[in-house]
């Protein structure tokens, strides 16, 4: 009943200011509907303006986070290019390397192969020659012993 009494307190000043008020005596609801006052167009007006102003600066944020969103994108790019052509060279140079020795290697197992051939192959003749000789020593033994 006391929040009756402030309503129905309330409601002869709504009524000065041009507010419809709806009473239904079978219920405790009070239905208050404002008209529009004048200089309400100059409101929205505004409203919409400062909507237009918000909408450009969102906008023109937006634009500014998708360009340096765009150009770090770009550069880790770049940076991942960088990174991969200097892996490449390494790897390149390593392999280059590697090769390298390897032929050394090569060279080094030819000569020394080489130097094995031609000692065997000399032994090898001293060997013969000394055999020779000691042949040709019995030969002349038995011939002098005969």
């Amino acid at each position: 009943m006391a929040s009756f009494l402030a309503t129905s307190a309330t409601l002869p000043k709504l009524q000065r200011a041009g507010s419809i008020i709806v009473h239904n005596p079978w219920s405790s609801k009070v239905f208050v509907s404002l008209r529009p006052r004048h200089g309400s167009s100059q409101v929205s007006a505004a409203a919409d303006g400062a909507a237009q102003a918000v909408k450009r600066t969102t906008e023109k944020a937006a634009e500014e986070v998708k360009d340096k969103a765009v150009s770090a994108a770009e550069e880790v790019t770049q940076k991942t290019k960088d990174v991969a052509g200097k892996v490449s060279e390494t790897a390149q140079d390593m392999a280059g390397k590697a090769k390298q020795t390897v032929e050394d290697a090569w060279g080094s197992v030819k000569d020394t192969t080489q130097n094995i051939k031609e000692k065997v192959v000399g032994k090898a003749e001293e060997s013969k020659e000394a055999i020779k000789d000691t042949a040709e020593n019995i030969k002349n033994n038995i011939k002098s012993n005969c």
